[in-house]
């Protein structure tokens, strides 16, 4: 059987791993913002510019 003080440092461990993981799960999610690909006021003209679909 293993010591009480063994087996608290143990699950002490696996708590603050798990809580790290959360933790940086849940800033991965929320670090890049959504922005627009082309934003208002963007020149169609420039080198980059989608090309309108040709039927």
């Amino acid at each position: 059987m293993v010591s009480s003080t063994q087996q608290f440092d143990r699950i002490r461990k696996r708590k603050a791993t798990m809580a790290g993981k959360r933790n940086k799960r849940t800033l991965r999610r929320l670090g890049t913002p959504k922005f627009a690909v082309h934003p208002e006021g963007y020149d169609l003209k420039a080198a980059d510019a989608k090309k309108p679909d040709a039927k």
